[in-house]
């Protein structure tokens, strides 16, 4: 014996550690995004501009690495995922917020660790352990009390803030499906590329406001390499290991190093609630990393069977504080 832990479980580990990762990196999103419109930038041009660069990174990356493109359906399935899902859910969730308030869409939103728990059961059969749902019930009241108070809103708005919910949960559970067959370099090229052709497009209709200075375009690289390449591409390797459910679970870290950037960047101020929260969440993470292994269920499933549907993505809007937008 040589006091290595089976490969399951260096598996595992290496899966929490990049879903982690993940998390992180996407929790920098707001901060980035609030840097860029303090610039003069407006949404579209951050969305437009952060997948442009992202996109022609990962085609560097690829060049490098001596990697190809996936072809056929599932090409198109990961075009789907960001050409329709990134953009379906960035829409849902920025009309939402003009519906009702930020904290409300938030915790919305953050329901899609419950919803993706629930479908990988119910349509992947993946078996639900006692410890993922612990590990659920923590990071849920976590989410609640780091996004902080919530304040009322339109029904139009609690529609739309549940169905990005719904969309990002699709994409969870199809991008688990269809990146083991493509490989998280492929799937997240071109997931990006997808999205930026999407919002190009819509930035040349509406002819957006850029950047005015190096700070802006700063911030805007530093929301496409960190909050975009190195979000997506980790999320997508640590997806395959660990199976949806807890990879979404584990997701709920991004409000904490929201919070947490904001305060230290931003000068915002952090509640007691808030870093109970963060407390909570933390516990949850721990929970999951230190659980046995397990293979997940839609590894076993026939690569024939694939899903060839939806993602997200959202950046932070500039009137509304430090809440994570997601992605």
């Amino acid at each position: 014996m040589t006091g290595q832990p089976p490969p399951d479980a260096h598996r595992r580990r290496t899966g929490v550690a990049l879903v982690a990762l993940s998390a992180a990196a996407f929790g920098g999103l707001p901060i980035f995004a609030r840097l860029a419109y303090a610039d003069g930038a407006d949404v579209i041009a951050v969305l437009a501009c952060r997948f442009a660069i992202a996109a022609a990174l990962m085609g560097v990356v690829l060049a490098v690495r001596r990697q190809r493109l996936p072809r056929g359906r599932l090409l198109a399935a990961l075009a789907a995922m960001g050409g329709i899902g990134y953009v379906g859910q960035s829409a849902s969730y920025f009309t939402a917020l003009t519906m009702a308030s930020a904290g409300l869409v938030a915790l919305l939103l953050y329901l899609y660790p419950a919803i993706v728990t629930l479908l990988s059961a119910v349509i992947l059969r993946d078996r639900l352990r006692p410890v993922t749902i612990a590990a659920l019930g923590l990071a849920l009241a976590g989410s609640a009390l780091t996004i902080g108070p919530v304040r009322g809103g339109r029904l139009g708005g609690v529609v739309l803030g549940i169905a990005a919910a719904l969309i990002y949960s699709v994409y969870i559970l199809v991008g688990s499906r269809v990146t083991p067959r493509a490989g998280a370099l492929p799937a997240s090229a071109v997931v990006m590329a997808a999205a930026a052709v999407v919002y190009g497009l819509v930035a040349l209709i509406t002819r957006p406001a850029f950047p005015s200075s190096a700070d802006g375009w700063g911030a805007i690289t530093g929301l496409a390499v960190v909050s975009t390449v190195v979000a997506i591409v980790a999320f997508f390797a640590g997806l395959e290991r660990i199976g949806p459910a807890d990879a979404s679970t584990l997701s709920t870290l991004e409000p904490v190093v929201s919070v947490g950037l904001a305060a230290v960047v931003l000068g915002e101020g952090v509640a007691p609630l808030q870093l109970g929260g963060g407390v909570l969440i933390l516990a949850a993470v721990a929970i999951l990393a230190r659980s046995g292994t397990r293979q997940p269920a839609s590894a076993t499933v026939p690569a024939a069977a694939a899903v060839t549907a939806p993602g997200p993505i959202a950046v932070a809007e500039p009137e509304h504080g430090g809440h994570t937008a997601k992605r």
